[in-house]
């Protein structure tokens, strides 16, 4: 059984850029696009439902059950001449086939709205959460893989998993273009601060302007949550704490 996508609403949109900020390592991305749609005011037009998400439901600090979902927003950012189509969810598919007709089928909406650019983000794992997260990207073409060089990225080797990945390959055979962001992480927690080095080069590449303060807030409160567990915890023995 396919997906299912129910449409509230059907944005005529000035050639979007489709973002994607679903789950993976550190929720880097899933960080981003909460920040995105909070600071743009994005607005929900689309919720994706599928059989293939992964067999879990979420549940609140007051005990509520939610379920597997995708949304795409859209945002008018004043500093660009394009839109924004922004991918959120609290869940990939679980399989793989499920994942190739999940991103098809954000594709197919994407370009229906004449989106020709995609750029996904995610968390690049280290053995030791770094001082300062450098970020690593790779390209559809050329010509973007050179842009972002030339705003500081280094060059991702190896393999990119999950939809972070594969969405750019799906993207590559449409012949749409494409940039993935990763920012590294030890993974191991909701990496704020490395979501905000993601996010940072994703408004250089893009000509975004958006509010950092509330991203810089989340930064320093969860560097006190580890700087209070480290300072307790014995070397030989620490572990971080997850704060999802």
């Amino acid at each position: 059984m396919f997906g299912r996508a129910f449409f509230t609403d059907k944005p005529q949109l000035r050639q979007p850029v489709l973002i994607e900020g679903l789950p993976g390592i550190g929720y880097v991305a899933n960080i981003v696009a909460l920040h995105l749609i909070s600071e743009l005011k994005a607005k929900k037009f689309c919720e994706i439902y599928s059989p293939s998400f992964q067999a879990f439901s979420l549940i609140s600090r007051e005990g509520g059950i939610h379920y597997p979902i995708n949304e795409l927003y859209y945002g008018s950012p004043n500093s660009m001449e394009k839109d924004l189509i922004i991918l959120f969810g609290n869940s990939q598919a679980g399989d793989p086939k499920g994942q190739y007709r999940l991103g098809n089928q954000i594709l197919d909406i994407a370009q229906n709205l004449g989106c020709g650019f995609v750029l996904t983000i995610g968390g690049l794992r280290r053995e030791m959460a770094p001082a300062e997260s450098r970020v690593f990207c790779a390209a559809t073409d050329a010509k973007t893989m050179r842009a972002a060089q030339g705003l500081g990225a280094q060059v991702m080797q190896g393999q990119i998993f999950g939809m972070a990945g594969l969405l750019l390959g799906l993207a590559k055979m449409r012949k749409m273009s494409g940039l993935c962001i990763l920012s590294e992480t030890s993974g191991l927690f909701a990496d704020v601060a490395a979501a905000r080095s993601a996010l940072q080069f994703m408004c250089k590449f893009l000509g975004l302007n958006v509010d950092y303060s509330r991203l810089d807030q989340a930064v320093e409160a969860n560097k006190r949550i580890l700087d209070s567990f480290s300072e307790s915890t014995p070397p030989a023995k620490r572990r971080y704490p997850s704060t999802i």
